[in-house]
């Protein structure tokens, strides 16, 4: 890509300070842009991360680039990071509100082996066993890409794999099933746990039935993982404006006109990682494309050591439970629990006390040891869930310089930094694998999807408040 002249902001060697409170009711289907300027959600990463690092300050006038990322997420910052490394182009970085203010810094910290929602066994079902693989390798070579890029950044990583458990009987089945579908088809040593060794060797969770555990899954500190990618990213040359959401998007002869409050970015290129944020108007390519989806955690105070041995907790990996509203939860290096599941449909009735006191139920049936500890941290956040259940990395118009990666379905920590990578070769026109990731839109619901969807798109919030009941009869009834 041929460089133009831009001209430059000089900042002062601090983060930019918020202009607006955080917004506890905020919803990317009702909002038309997510703010500007506003202060982070209150989560246990913000709080404990230190200060963040310094930026680029808001757009304050018109600019010329090459290339500008719209959000400034583990996505968008990732992307800048290999635009600069692999091919010499320094990006600028759009945010709406602080760097890293959505996903990235109020999700579970949980990086697994996946990307969007569907297992491996349906990977086969959908696309036959020869892509299943390939998609496989990919998701692999996901992992080593974050390992690699995370090596310099001290985001308290806990390796180790990823505990998958069984939270009734009936499901073991089902664990069987898929781990030897592992084992066997695509050559990854997932093994199979009994209730007693799950609770004598990993924790003692009482819902335990048994559980699969997969070779590869880190834990880290998402706060201080956001921060360290922006000072990766900007050490690198790339400029990260917060305060400076697209107000306004047009596109002549081939320029992208970004309107934002304090001026016009005109840009040759241009790639969207809004993740779960992404506002419906931003651009016609992304209208209805997701359905965005609450989640809320919470983070107890640090535990004492008869509480750890009551838990019997003596792993620090990653777990998830076999819920279709899972949960995702873990002991932290400060030695406090964290756990996470899905939260309300709107963000209107996501501030309702009932949503923390749903997951503190959860944490106690798990953990009675822990009935009645105090919570340090209450959050939630969106999480951007394509209507097929996997993500895209894609140019969606051959004709315009515009490029996506989005639909993580809850599985963005990790591949989040693979995305950035090929979106970072997407736009500096390297061809991406032959995988369907790669090669078609994200989908807008469809008949064909409302009935082999567990999210019911078609229908959206109805559809999901209808769907959310059903889950919870199959998870704890039938």
């Amino acid at each position: 890509m041929e460089a133009i002249a831009e001209k430059r902001i000089i900042t002062s060697g601090r983060a930019s300070a918020p202009s607006q409170a955080y917004d506890p009711a905020y919803d990317p289907l009702v909002a038309t842009t997510p703010g500007q300027g506003r202060e982070y959600a209150p989560t246990y990463w913000i709080g404990t991360a230190g200060e963040p690092p310094a930026d680029d300050g808001p757009i304050t006038h018109d600019i010329d680039v090459d290339v500008a990322i719209i959000g400034s997420g583990f996505t968008g910052l990732t992307t800048a990071i290999f635009l600069a490394e692999k091919y010499g182009i320094k990006a600028t970085v759009l945010e709406a509100n602080r760097v890293s203010w959505g996903c990235s810094t109020r999700n579970g910290g949980q990086a697994q082996c996946a990307s969007g929602r569907l297992k491996r066994s349906q990977w086969i079902q959908r696309y036959g066993l020869d892509t299943a693989l390939r998609m496989h390798e990919e998701i692999c070579d996901g992992m080593q890409t974050f390992k690699d890029l995370i090596k310099d950044i001290d985001c308290e990583p806990q390796p180790g794999g990823h505990l998958y458990i069984a939270h009734r009987p009936k499901v073991m089945p089902v664990l069987e099933k898929e781990a030897k579908i592992l084992r066997d088809v695509f050559k990854y040593d997932a093994r199979i746990l009994d209730a007693d060794t799950v609770k004598r060797e990993y924790v003692d969770d009482k819902e335990a039935a048994g559980a699969m555990h997969e070779p590869e899954g880190i834990g880290i500190h998402a706060g201080k993982l956001a921060f360290g990618y922006l000072k990766k990213a900007r050490a690198l040359g790339a400029k990260v404006h917060p305060s400076s959401p697209v107000i306004g998007w047009e596109t002549r002869n081939g320029v992208h006109y970004l309107k934002t409050p304090g001026g016009i970015v005109r840009a040759r290129a241009v790639g969207v990682a809004t993740g779960g944020y992404t506002s419906n108007g931003l651009h016609p390519e992304l209208k209805n494309r997701l359905l965005p989806i609450l989640s809320n955690s919470i983070v107890t105070r640090p535990l004492t050591k008869s509480e750890i041995d009551a838990c019997n907790f003596r792993t620090t990996q990653v777990i998830t439970d076999t819920r279709i509203l899972r949960h995702y939860y873990r002991l932290l290096p400060d030695g406090r629990v964290q756990i996470g599941s899905r939260s309300a449909i709107t963000g209107s009735d996501a501030p309702q006390d009932k949503y923390k006191q749903f997951l503190i139920r959860d944490l106690h049936r798990k953990f009675p040891a822990l009935e009645g500890i105090q919570i340090d941290y209450s959050w939630w956040g969106w999480v951007d869930v394509s209507h097929d259940m996997m993500p895209r990395i894609f140019q969606p118009d051959p004709k315009q310089t515009i490029y996506y990666a989005l639909g993580y379905g809850g599985n963005g920590v990790m591949y989040s930094a693979q995305a950035g990578r090929r979106l970072a070769e997407n736009i500096a026109g390297i061809r991406t694998p032959e995988l369907p990731i790669f090669r078609s839109k994200l989908p807008f619901p469809n008949v064909r999807e409302m009935v082999e969807s567990e999210y019911f798109a078609p229908f959206r919030r109805f559809g999901q408040w209808w769907l959310y009941r059903w889950y919870n009869m199959k998870d704890e009834v039938l």
